[in-house]
């Protein structure tokens, strides 16, 4: 009789966990919209479905996902779930992508827009040509100086970005986050340093693309101007990276006597365009320059450059950093 009952128990607990599972479609009451943040562990995200009405049952939810070893397929992102589905097919949903509407997209500091449109598109959003054509056509007005293109003002940050955006949206969420976070004093600050806005901008992603280490940078920046304002070539290896069609880690001779208005070697002053999307900290570089002589600098390994006021002592330092 005591196995017959623990047999009808148990039954009455499959039953019950199936039609929870399999039947319930009670929830949600209606579509709903659900954000899961980056980061978010299996069990927060339960707790998160349960809380807004999405499923029934934070245990039993659980359980599926462990057994189909699901717990850890639902990517970060936005998603809109259809009324009345059943807990299974909200995982299903969640697993699949076919219920995501944005996905969480990250820009790391220095990309370029090139690199930016890929990004997009390793994420889902849309093809990379497309975002970069928008990027490199378009134009911003910042302090009054339009633009050539958008490279230097698509701000590194994290975005949930819609699904099948188009490339007008995606530039206006990057460029509207720049001139949200660009300092207030950027203006004056430019100006004090015979620059405005865009051309501060240009600088700072030269240093974005140069500086190893926070300390570095305004110091970096400082040659920089320093050298403008002598009418020095800046030689900066980052703008002959940017001119040639593939990255290249070592540049060679012949590289530094590529014909583009991005050398740098050949040509006085800056770069006619930024050549990278530079953070905040390098920003601030750009318009809080350290204040010395120097005009030179080379990496010394570690994370540090080292600088020189003339042309002697730098080549005593790059003897010595390239022992």
């Amino acid at each position: 009789m005591a196995a017959a009952a623990c047999t009808v128990i148990v039954a009455a607990i499959v039953s019950a966990l199936g039609y929870a599972l399999y039947g319930d479609r009670s929830h949600p009451a209606t579509s709903t919209v659900v954000i899961v943040a980056r980061g978010s562990t299996f069990d927060e995200i339960a707790r998160q479905l349960a809380g807004q009405g999405i499923v029934s049952n934070v245990w039993t939810f659980r359980i599926l996902a462990r057994l189909r070893k699901q717990d850890v397929a639902v990517h970060a992102g936005e998603y809109r779930l259809a009324p009345h589905q059943t807990q299974d097919a909200v995982l299903r949903e969640l697993v699949s992508g076919g219920a995501q509407i944005a996905a969480w997209v990250t820009i790391p500091e220095g990309f370029t827009a090139a690199q930016i449109a890929t990004r997009l598109e390793e994420a889902g959003i849309g093809p990379a040509p497309s975002f970069e054509r928008e990027f490199m056509r378009e134009t911003l007005v910042v302090d009054g100086a339009r633009t050539r293109s958008l490279e230097g003002f698509l701000f590194p940050s994290t975005y949930l970005v819609p699904v099948g955006a188009a490339p007008s949206q995606a530039a206006g969420m990057l460029t509207a986050q720049f001139l949200k976070v660009l300092p207030a004093d950027a203006a004056g600050r430019a100006r004090a340093l015979h620059v405005n806005v865009p051309q501060a901008v240009a600088v700072a992603s030269l240093v974005e693309r140069e500086a190893k280490s926070e300390p570095d940078r305004p110091k970096i920046a400082g040659v920089i101007y320093n050298r403008l304002r002598l009418g020095m070539p800046l030689q900066v290896d980052a703008t002959i990276e940017y001119a040639l069609p593939k990255h290249k880690s070592e540049l060679s001779f012949a590289d530094l006597k590529i014909d583009s208005p991005y050398n740098t070697y050949a040509r006085a002053g800056l770069p006619p365009t930024p050549i990278a999307n530079p953070g905040l900290p390098s920003l601030e570089a750009a318009l809080h320059p350290w204040k010395s002589d120097d005009l030179y600098y080379v990496y010394c390994g570690n994370g540090r450059h080292v600088f020189a006021k003339t042309l002697a002592d730098h080549q005593a330092n790059v003897a010595r950093c390239l022992r």
